[in-house]
């Protein structure tokens, strides 16, 4: 299978003027069920080997699909993710230290993206502009010119994306989403996660047991448009710990909620956001730059408030919940949540005690992707859900920095102070 124009025609649709109204659906031939998708992995670490190649495993031989190239700046990591397509397919997988490679080579037909937060937004833009499609992790973007550039991009080409927060694609997801369309909550007022742990995630990803060779890593590769400075090896494996290369927990922890509570509530687009936090625990050699504690807070235009914070001095006080005018629902365990009458302000119908919200079948996050590919349907995780968790992350960042409240102006994709 190639990338030509001969073996597959896409629908051009830009994104341009005013809201971000992504309506255009991916049209393409439809992948005859006996041809190999060769899949191209771009960023060989935790996310892409410990989680990319292990979940679309699952499915490889029934989906018909296979790792055949990989790239990531540091030759180690590569190396490995090689090395496991050899065990798996028993031929090696073609190795590059940059996307690019993986890019121009025609015999790949998609490409999956676990590089670091400060290239999601470029790699996925190229992708889309020599028309693979793609799963990409998340934050999609780390600033609104490139959100929207990659967007607009992803549109323009008709490409399938799969975003890469796959708690939406949960059973139990699903499960609540329906219960949710029932109407048995009532209005909802407020949305809240508390996600807290004892230590910043960013020091279990740094690797600190052995050096590494400044060799074996192609380091301009990795910086990408961040500026030149001496090799870092604690950069390499702890970026995100520094905010030049990540946010930190609201934009990445919590986007998984941000974008749990749109596929479940409906909501999109925030209106306004205020955020604050810092370093209060963690303060040692390493210099981390993002924040140990955060908290973020958005009015949405439904007239509801959601509120995310992160506390990683203390690891007690976690929840998930959506509160409705009838009952709220607990999400505080993603795989068991429940739903009761529990603080309702109107009658309400809904049980007393806690009650197990019932899972309803859903492909998981890859397996939708991949079947995606073939039926050039519509992904779980669409790049308007991309979009719809990155802007209010983005608000959250921007009001943390200044200190001001923010707002989105929907009509022109901005976000500005107010």
């Amino acid at each position: 299978m190639t990338n030509s124009s001969t073996r597959r025609q896409f629908l051009a649709t830009a994104s341009a003027g005013a809201a971000l109204a992504f309506t255009a659906q991916s049209y393409g031939r439809i992948i005859g069920a006996n041809e190999r998708i060769a899949i191209g992995l771009i960023g060989c670490g935790g996310r892409g080997y410990g989680a990319f190649m292990p979940g679309v495993h699952a499915h490889d031989k029934q989906q018909n699909v296979e790792f055949t190239a990989v790239s990531d700046p540091w030759l180690p990591r590569r190396e490995r993710a090689a090395a496991r397509c050899q065990e798996w397919y028993g031929r090696p997988a073609k190795q590059f230290a940059s996307y690019r490679d993986i890019l121009a080579l025609d015999e790949i037909d998609v490409v999956m993206i676990a590089s670091c937060d400060h290239h999601h937004a470029a790699h996925l833009e190229a992708a889309a502009k020599v028309k693979k499609d793609a799963y990409c992790e998340k934050p999609l973007a780390m600033d609104m010119d490139s959100l929207k550039q990659c967007c607009d991009a992803v549109k323009a080409s008709g490409i399938v994306v799969q975003m890469g927060t796959q708690v939406r694609s949960f059973p139990t997801s699903t499960g609540c989403r329906d219960l949710f369309r029932s109407g048995v909550l009532g209005k909802v007022s407020r949305i809240e996660q508390c996600r807290n742990g004892t230590k910043p995630y960013w020091y279990s990803w740094m690797q600190r047991s052995e050096p590494i060779r400044e060799e074996d890593v192609d380091w301009k590769e990795f910086l990408m448009d961040r500026p030149m400075r001496p090799f870092d090896g604690k950069l390499l494996t702890g970026w995100y710990g520094y905010r030049e290369f990540s946010d930190g927990p609201i934009s990445n922890l919590g986007c998984h909620f941000i974008d749990l509570y749109n596929f479940i509530v409906g909501t999109t687009l925030p209106v306004s956001c205020v955020a604050q936090g810092g370093t209060f625990t963690w303060k040692d050699e390493y210099g981390f730059t993002c924040p140990d504690h955060a908290q973020a807070t958005w009015i949405y235009p439904e007239g509801l408030m959601v509120s995310y914070a992160t506390n990683f001095g203390n690891g007690n006080g976690n929840v998930l919940k959506i509160y409705g005018e009838r009952g709220t629902m607990d999400l505080t365990r993603w795989t068991t949540p429940t739903y009761s009458n529990a603080g309702a302000i109107e009658p309400s119908d809904l049980p007393k005690e806690e009650q197990p919200i019932a899972a309803v079948e859903t492909p998981d996050h890859f397996l939708d992707w991949l079947q995606c590919l073939r039926t050039r349907g519509t992904c779980n995780a669409p790049i308007e859900a991309g979009y719809h968790h990155c802007v209010p992350a983005l608000m959250a960042m921007r009001a943390f920095d200044s200190g001001k409240r923010q707002i989105y102006d929907a009509d022109k994709r901005e976000i500005r102070e107010g």
